[in-house]
C-alpha cells in the first residue's frame, strides 16, 4: 500500500502543477466565472481543493482544530491560491515518507466540518484525498473546455508514461 500511495502523491504533485499552468492562461472574468461547477467557478473549485488538502492533511495529521468548512475562501489572490495548492499538494510525498507501513490497517478518527465525528478506515480516507483532486481536477478541465480552451491530459497514465518505468514503485 505504501508504494501505491508514494506513486499517487507523486501523481498529484504532476496533476496539480499541469492543471494549474494551463489556468495561467485564461482571463480573470473566466477564472471567476461561474461555470455551473458545485463550487460555481474555478476560483472556488480551486479553493475547495485546498480546503481538501488542507482539512484532510489536519486530520490524518491530527490537527482537527484547523478544520474549516468547504465552501471557505482560504485565499482571493488567484496566484497565491495556485500556490498554496502546489505547496499542499507537495505536502503529502513528505508525510508518506515518514507513515509507518502497519498505520495503513488501521481506522481514523476525525471530526467533520460539520463538527459531527466520523471513522473511516485509514486507507479509504487516503485514497480520498488524492480522488478528491482528481474529481475536481477534471471538474475544472471540463470548465475549461467549455470555455474554448485547450485542456491538459491528466489522466494517471500520461503520467505513468512521461515518467520514468523505475520511477513508478511496484
Amino acid at each position: 500500500m505504501h508504494s501505491y500511495f508514494e506513486t499517487l502523491a507523486r501523481y498529484h504533485i504532476w496533476a496539480t502543477a499541469k492543471l494549474l499552468g494551463h489556468i495561467d492562461v485564461i482571463s480573470e472574468e473566466e477564472y471567476r466565472r461561474d461555470c455551473g461547477l458545485y463550487f460555481a467557478s474555478i476560483h472556488g473549485t480551486l479553493n475547495h481543493m485546498l480546503v481538501g488538502e488542507r482539512n484532510w492533511y489536519a486530520r490524518i495529521a491530527g490537527e482537527n482544530s484547523s478544520i474549516v468548512a468547504l465552501d471557505t475562501e482560504l485565499e482571493s489572490q488567484r496566484a497565491a491560491l495556485g500556490h498554496a495548492l502546489d505547496q499542499a499538494s507537495r505536502r503529502w510525498s513528505a508525510w508518506l515518507a515518514t507513515h509507518p507501513q502497519q498505520n495503513y490497517d488501521g481506522n481514523l478518527h476525525y471530526t467533520r466540518a460539520s463538527g459531527e465525528p466520523a471513522t473511516a478506515p485509514f486507507v479509504a480516507v487516503l485514497g480520498h484525498v488524492f480522488n478528491h483532486a482528481t474529481h475536481h481536477r477534471g471538474q475544472v478541465t471540463a470548465a475549461l473546455t467549455a470555455m474554448g480552451h485547450a485542456c491538459p491530459e491528466l489522466d494517471f497514465i500520461y503520467w505513468a508514461i512521461a515518467v520514468q518505468p523505475t520511477e513508478i514503485k511496484q
